[in-house]
């Protein structure tokens, strides 16, 4: 298809091996190392763990997702009869994804990206105390809650939505920095800030009420610090069905009641 080299990358699970196995004959597929676009068949979850995947390895291509999984937010429907005319008619969408700077208590640190939001969860039964910082100011001193979350727009719908965060239409250039069961201040709802501005968030006495950080599905444990901002040094590329695109979906989320 006009010099593109597809992939097939298919989840492990049996909905997904069966699909993938009826696929096998409409493409000539090539291993991912020599493609330049990826059909993905599975779930949303699937589709995150390919997405990162791509990330660590430095090979960014465009991805087609079919849903196999249960929600498939991230994906188009699944059927076989019509593929290539779907993905050659496909829109593409570009999501840029968060870096994730973490300081441990131990002095460690890494670096690592989320797509959809990175999520900071109490360890104990104790609360949780953090300190956020917004371009470089102090917005709360103590945030004593269960957690808190910041959320690309392509992540609203996840989690920040369960924990009554705010929809963001894809393409508004924004974040959403949403409490987890906040206790004080008890009307603090969180805030909608410019995707340009860092988030830094710091554990107020790490050693006795101990936190995690979440990319994602990547975890770090007994952190002191974490950064938040967008990487403006990687675009991610998910094509989507016209009738099915991506930030029709966000919109129409709004209205699900």
């Amino acid at each position: 298809m006009n010099g593109i080299r597809w992939a097939l990358i298919v989840s492990p699970t049996a909905p997904a091996q069966e699909a993938g196995k009826k696929l096998e004959s409409l493409i000539d597929w090539v291993p991912v190392e020599e493609a330049n676009q990826a059909v993905v068949l599975g779930g949303d979850g699937f589709m995150l763990q390919t997405l990162h995947q791509m990330l660590n390895r430095r090979k960014i291509m465009p991805v087609y997702g079919m849903n196999l999984g249960t929600v498939g937010f991230l994906m188009n429907n699944w059927h076989e009869d019509d593929l290539i005319k779907r993905i050659e008619s496909a829109r593409s969408f570009k999501v840029k994804p968060l870096k994730m700077e973490v300081e441990t208590i131990s002095g460690a640190s890494f670096v690592l990206p989320a797509i959809n939001e990175v999520s900071l969860l109490r360890e104990t039964r104790q609360t949780a105390k953090l300190e956020i910082e917004v371009n470089n100011r102090i917005m709360l001193e103590e945030l004593v809650c269960d957690g808190v979350l910041v959320a690309t727009p392509a992540g609203s719908t996840a989690y920040n939505l369960s924990a009554n965060g705010p929809i963001l239409p894809l393409g508004s250039n924004l974040l959403a920095l949403t409490p987890i069961s906040p206790f004080r201040p008890r009307r603090w709802k969180g805030a909608i800030l410019p995707d340009k501005m860092p988030i830094r968030i710091t554990v107020l006495n790490p050693e006795k009420r101990p936190v995690s950080a979440v990319g994602d599905q990547q975890e770090v444990r007994d952190i002191a610090q974490v950064t938040i901002s967008v990487d403006r040094n990687q675009t991610l590329t998910m094509l989507f069905d016209p009738e099915h695109a991506l930030d029709d979906r966000i919109a129409m989320e709004q209205f699900v009641v």
